[in-house]
């Protein structure tokens, strides 16, 4: 089962910090143009583990004989996950941390691709998750009409079932010795009374699931019926409408429901993005570029990161404090010699996350070309 990455998820993620051993990040890009068969799939595998060994930080002198034991029986551990436990059924992609001298194990099979890659670091890396926050992934579809209640939700990219409810209105052979006027207002009662019982079981799931965005598939006369009953939660999570086949299949709904799910998925980025431009046009709570963003990651101020697909560079990193900056020397803050890093972009987003803030990664706008890709909205 594909896992759903959220916000907090990616927050405790970031927390972490191998203070005994080495924290190794293990991508696998799953999609069946790249992974055919298994023994595909062994192949690349086994090149990335084979990339552990021979990492820098595997070779480095800096690491103890315990913590290079360590690395190599945690390559050891996850050489036998993938031979004997792991399954890629209904996933895209996958993403395995690991530490075992610091009792890290977490694997997670992801809805959507992931480039192929392995860093070995004292953190994890983070950065090919960003995108797949805010995707949809998890999105609960209500299909309504006067008879049928069900609800899907979106995981791995397809539609899974989790409520099927159909309440069988009474036809017009029912209607016995009842007056038309007094029979009509009958049904309408219980298809009301229908619309109601789907809304509430609705409201519980969204709380239960921790309030996922929604799309209804209804017909117009039903939208205006069924939206009545709804609670205002649900109301508020509610990011689009469609219209389908009365018996259309999970496949069917999916393709219905990916226009809204775009459109909303646009909306969201060009939000951000202007709220960007706003903040820097008038010389406000934002930064532009790599020196600024990562000054104000580091101070924890960026309640927003934005970056553009490819935008990433080396930068410095204070070894003592885990201050970045855009250019080598001392640390402002303890004088200490400031370290290069390569991936600028993960430490930046390491940065933001730790201080409670959130990163969209840009699909669709190039505003970030002129200021080096990358951006944030501060809080101050």
């Amino acid at each position: 089962m594909a896992a759903t990455v959220t916000w907090e998820g990616l927050r405790d993620l970031a927390a972490f910090r191998a203070e005994n051993g080495c924290a190794i990040s293990v991508y696998l890009d799953l999609d069946p143009s790249v992974s055919p068969t298994a023994g595909a799939v062994d192949s690349r595998v086994n090149a990335l583990l084979d990339e552990i060994v021979r990492s820098e930080t595997a070779n480095s002198g800096d690491l103890t004989h315990k913590q290079k034991q360590g690395l190599r029986d945690d390559v050891g551990r996850l050489g036998a996950f993938f031979d004997e436990e792991f399954s890629r059924e209904g996933s895209h992609g996958y993403v395995l941390f690991c530490g075992g001298l610091d009792n890290l194990w977490q694997p997670l099979a992801l809805s959507e691709r992931v480039p192929d890659l392995v860093k070995v670091g004292r953190v994890l890396y983070l950065g090919p998750l960003v995108p797949l926050v805010g995707r949809g992934e998890g999105l609960l579809v209500a299909v309504v009409g006067r008879e049928r209640g069900d609800l899907y939700r979106l995981r791995a990219g397809r539609l899974e079932e989790l409520e099927e409810q159909f309440d069988e209105q009474p036809g017009r052979h029912d209607k016995g010795g009842w007056s038309q006027a007094r029979y009509q207002r009958h049904i309408e009662k219980l298809v009301q009374d229908h619309f109601k019982d789907v809304a509430a079981t609705l409201d519980r799931r969204l709380r239960r699931l921790r309030r996922p965005r929604v799309i209804v598939v209804a017909s117009e006369e039903t939208r205006a019926e069924f939206e009545e009953e709804l609670s205002n939660e649900v109301k508020e999570a509610v990011i689009g409408w469609a219209a389908a086949e009365a018996h259309a299949t999970p496949a069917q709904l999916l393709a219905t429901v990916e226009p809204p799910l775009e459109r909303w998925r646009a909306e969201q980025e060009t939000t951000a993005v202007e709220r960007w431009r706003e903040a820097a046009g008038r010389n406000g709570r934002a930064a532009s570029g790599w020196a600024q963003t990562l000054e104000a990651a580091s101070d924890g101020r960026v309640e927003l990161l934005l970056f553009q697909d490819g935008a990433d560079r080396q930068v410095w990193e204070c070894p003592a404090c885990g201050r970045l900056a855009a250019e080598g020397g001392t640390c402002p803050l303890d004088g200490t010699r400031m370290e290069e890093r390569r991936d600028g972009l993960d430490l930046a987003v390491h940065q933001t996350l730790a201080h409670g803030g959130t990163v969209w990664a840009l699909r669709r706008r190039q505003d970030l070309d002129p200021v080096e890709g990358i951006g944030a909205v501060l809080r101050y």
